[in-house]
């Protein structure tokens, strides 16, 4: 074989191991999961962002619960809530609501945003509160601060849906503000690796670009700590699995 056929074919060659090495790469990032034996009850959470979702589809695929984005600040509501609540429950999930606390509203406004969409029903999830500098406003409040308004958050929701609140944490905001956090349950973001050892948890967020059927593009996938009867325990307001 002349050079140049050589060189051609062994170009060739190390495009098609790269190309190999990439494709087996995506399916592995696609399909990561943890153990699922020690975890087996796999949970999603979703926004308007994933647009009109067949509920039923995702209760068949291996999917037990989810949390709904309600709210966001002090006036800010997410366009499919209502749809989205009525018919995950219809399909037979577990459900829960979650809002995005902003640092740049009072704590107690942003709690009547939320229990103002929010629908009390017994076998809810517990309401969870999404703790996070990403997409936040440019405040940083010192932890005492920081504290105070979350408390004014969680004293009149936690009052009316007679359940203690579940964090959602990302690392940057619990190594922030680990110390100031009140004792409850916490959803913990860790993507594609199991979340340290500071803290137990209650839910672990473990992949933010997953696929599910009945929804159009990627999604967050979660799991839950415990197993069926630990969260049927949890959804009538019992002590969480791992909360601290």
């Amino acid at each position: 074989m002349k050079r140049p056929l050589r060189i051609a074919a062994w170009t060739l060659a190390v495009a098609l191991l790269a190309l190999a090495s990439a494709t087996a790469a995506r399916f592995w990032f696609l399909h990561w999961q943890p153990d699922r034996e020690r975890y087996p009850l796999r949970g999603i959470d979703v926004s308007h962002h994933q647009g009109a979702i067949d509920w039923r589809a995702v209760a068949a695929d291996d999917v037990a619960f989810v949390y709904l984005k309600v709210s966001e600040g002090g006036d800010h509501r997410d366009r499919r809530f209502a749809d989205n609540w009525r018919q995950a429950r219809a399909a037979g999930l577990a459900v829960g609501a979650y809002h995005f606390f902003t640092f740049c509203r009072p704590g107690a406004e942003q709690a009547r945003n939320f229990i103002d969409a929010v629908p009390v029903e017994a076998d809810a999830l517990p309401p969870a509160v999404d703790l996070e500098f990403g997409g936040n406003c440019g405040l940083r409040p010192d932890a005492a601060r920081m504290r105070a308004q979350l408390d004014a958050f969680l004293a009149p929701t936690e009052a009316t849906y007679g359940k203690p609140a579940l964090l959602y944490v990302t690392p940057e905001f619990f190594d922030a503000y680990r110390e100031a956090l009140p004792a409850r349950a916490l959803w913990r973001r860790s993507i594609l690796h199991a979340p340290d050892a500071r803290a137990p948890w209650a839910v672990w967020q473990y992949h933010n670009r997953a696929r599910v059927a009945g929804i159009v593009g990627p999604v967050d996938l979660n799991v839950y700590a415990g197993d069926a009867a630990a969260l049927e325990r949890w959804r009538g307001g019992a002590r969480a699995v791992g909360a601290r």
